[in-house]
């Protein structure tokens, strides 16, 4: 067998020529600096502000501390220890699970539900698209504080929907069978309204020859929708679901003002035991044990998400 030596072409040559010339590594060294330029300061508040801080909570989930002494005392894992040898942590774990199904199981639904019927362009469906958005844009705490209204027992407008069958409105805050659904109608309504844009704004970016086909082929509304415009939904479903699942662990405000945290726990997800412990019982290590707790649930749920979920999404 023999080998043939391919010369190189002129214009090879020129283009090696030219990138070793003394003004093209000059460029590429402008290139390099302008780039460190605009990447460094951000870099630098990611580090600061978010990888310092968990590195911070990492060493204060090993210690004792109550705000006041002037020095953490390390105490290694014991915190750990205790978070999982409690029960109350572990009603705490599962009242999260619970708010973060129901939230983004449920808001993912009435979600794309909303999307189908806007992208309809009935009467009047700008105004609604634009009443249903309204609740994402405005201050959890202010739309806690209309909720509370509502819910109130002698004078909310939950009480007058009740009195129409001639039933008694619960105390939906102040009883434990209730204030959680309280809080998940409350947070979904707050939510839905992004979802249904989102998925809004995609389903009017899919190609209208596909749904055209489907429909000249004879498949009617339902079939269109589920067989064809749902599989093409995927990545947007698949970024939706990750981050309504970080914000549903993350949710705060709602719970504060509404039952902060309570009746008996009822309503305590680990956002709020977070808060809870460092800030009201002072247990600063405990609170960040379960920080850690948290953010590495979060870890894991999205690395799942990406490993098994994103296989069945259709770019």
């Amino acid at each position: 067998m023999s080998s043939t030596l391919i010369a190189p072409t002129e214009a090879q040559t020129k283009v090696s020529s030219k990138r070793s010339s003394p003004a093209f590594r000059r460029r590429r060294r402008r290139g390099y600096a302008l780039f460190a330029l605009f990447a460094f300061p951000n870099l630098a508040l990611i580090a600061v502000f978010a990888y310092w801080p968990i590195i911070e909570n990492l060493y204060l989930s090993l210690t004792s501390w109550d705000f006041i002494s002037p020095e953490p005392f390390f105490v290694g894992f014991s915190n750990y220890t205790a978070l999982f040898a409690s029960e109350s942590f572990q009603n705490v774990l599962w009242i999260t699970v619970v708010w973060v199904v129901v939230v983004v199981g449920v808001s993912l639904l009435f979600g794309v539900a909303l999307a189908a019927l806007f992208s309809m362009k009935l009467p009047g469906t700008t105004a609604v698209t634009g009443i249903v958005f309204a609740p994402h844009v405005i201050s959890g705490a202010a739309i806690a504080a209309v909720w509370l209204f509502i819910f109130d027992q002698n004078y909310g407008l939950a009480r007058v929907a009740f009195n129409m069958f001639g039933l008694d409105s619960p105390a939906w805050t102040t009883d434990a069978n209730w204030a959680l659904a309280a809080l998940l109608i409350v947070s979904i309504w707050k939510g839905v309204g992004f979802v249904a844009i989102v998925y809004l704004a995609a389903m009017q970016g899919l190609p209208s020859e596909v749904l055209e086909a489907a429909r000249i082929d004879g498949a009617n509304r339902w079939q269109t929708f589920s067989r064809i415009t749902l599989p093409l939904l995927s990545p947007t479903t698949f970024f939706l679901v990750i981050t309504q699942t970080i914000s549903a662990f993350q949710a705060f405000d709602i719970i504060a003002v509404m039952t902060g945290g309570g009746p008996a726990s009822a309503t305590t997800t680990l956002s709020w035991f977070i808060y809870d412990q460092a800030f009201q019982r002072s247990n600063v290590g405990y609170s960040a044990a379960a920080g850690t707790v948290m953010f590495v649930i979060l870890m894991v749920i999205t690395a799942l998400q990406f490993k098994f979920i994103e296989k069945k999404v259709h770019y």
